[in-house]
């Protein structure tokens, strides 16, 4: 085996294998970084232990409580302790009423994934968790209210 042949297998072999500097073009996005902490927890009806993860700015806390203005758990609870509205799979749907002044409705929207990862595979939680809250808004606008939160 001469020189240049030397040089070339370990290249050849790191270039076929996925070597350093290598990496897939969805390298970094299949898998973003999101806080798995639980910011609140809520038992629904039917026992299921759903958790609110702070998560980051696509599902969690820090995804609706920033976009939708939904800033208290007290919130959360009361519309996952009532009945599921909608199931789709290991998508759960809640709906919750906020009242103020006693004569304004608000309906808001609860979505769970109830599951270990989510639909598009991107977030995942340990063996024996479920994803949790992944948003709630306040239907027909982009931000509830500022009253929602008191």
């Amino acid at each position: 085996m001469n020189i240049k042949t030397k040089l070339a297998v370990p290249a050849l072999a790191a270039l076929l294998l996925g070597g350093p500097g290598l990496a897939p073009a969805n390298a970094g996005t299949e898998h973003p970084h999101w806080n798995q902490t639980v910011k609140c927890e809520t038992k629904d009806r039917d026992g299921r232990r759903i958790p609110t993860r702070v998560g980051n700015g696509e599902l969690g806390w820090n995804h609706f409580s920033g976009k939708h203005n939904i800033r208290k758990c007290a919130i959360l609870a009361a519309g996952l302790r009532d009945k599921v509205d909608k199931v789709d799979g290991p998508r759960l749907e809640y709906l919750a009423k906020a009242i103020h002044n006693g004569r304004k409705v608000i309906t808001i929207k609860i979505i769970v994934q109830y599951a270990r990862q989510t639909k598009d595979k991107k977030y995942r939680v340990k063996k024996g968790e479920v994803v949790g809250v992944i948003t709630a808004y306040c239907v027909g606008m982009n931000k509830c209210p500022n009253w929602v939160n008191q």
